[in-house]
């Protein structure tokens, strides 16, 4: 078994859209957008874990992954409109590792198959950027081999930043992504920690820019 993931969505932007979430965080990913196409690509390599859309236009996802499960045990996360505790249930009791409904937040969508990789050994260990290498594990981040000596703060941001690099991230999305908790008020954590990482990684490649109205952005100097 691989740390490939096999997205299968016939939906092209949410194929799209987690298609690069995970991309961003170290995943190889591969697409299929039938039942059809997956089947093709399981005889080709088995996946890490398969996330599957349950309404497909060549049958339904369910009959597949009971289908799936008389000859593998590969982690699955279900994806689907359906919310109801029912369809959770039935989703659950047809082999289903784990359930998200739509719409869900793109943090919450990669935290739950960081999770199932975790359970199968495949989470990457390391997130590489140009010269930036950020050991997940031991939370240190590298540049040129050198430790930036960052706090777990600090940390937590520029992996945020790296695995959204290009991006605009919100003060309210970094504060509730790393301290793990809403933003109640006027909060000064994410600008100050920012500050700090700025000046450890002063001489890499990238810089943290800043645009009023919609927040930082990692990109190259």
């Amino acid at each position: 078994m691989s740390g490939t993931i096999l997205l299968v969505e016939d939906n092209e932007l949410i194929q799209a859209n987690n298609k690069a979430m995970l991309s961003r965080n170290g995943y190889d990913v591969r697409l299929a957008m039938t039942l059809a196409e997956a089947r093709r690509e399981l005889e080709r390599e088995l996946p890490g874990v398969v996330v599957l859309d349950i309404t497909l236009p060549d049958g339904n996802g369910l009959d597949f992954l009971r289908e799936l499960r008389q000859s593998s045990q590969i982690p699955v996360l279900l994806l689907t409109a359906w919310n109801t505790d029912k369809s959770v249930a039935t989703g659950l009791d047809a082999g289903g590792d784990d359930y998200l409904a739509k719409p869900y937040k793109a943090e919450e969508f990669r935290a739950r198959v960081d999770a199932l990789m975790r359970r199968a050994g495949r989470v990457p260990a390391k997130v590489a950027c140009g010269g930036l290498v950020l050991d997940i594990n031991a939370r240190v981040a590298t540049y040129g081999g050198k430790d930036l000596l960052l706090t777990q703060k600090e940390f937590g941001l520029l992996l945020s930043f790296v695995q959204n690099k290009e991006r605009f991230l919100s003060t309210e999305f970094l504060f509730e992504t790393v301290w793990r908790a809403p933003v109640t008020g006027e909060n000064g954590a994410v600008r100050k920690t920012v500050s700090s990482l700025r000046g450890k990684i002063k001489g890499c490649d990238w810089v943290i820019a800043w645009s009023k109205g919609e927040g930082y952005c990692f990109e190259l100097m």
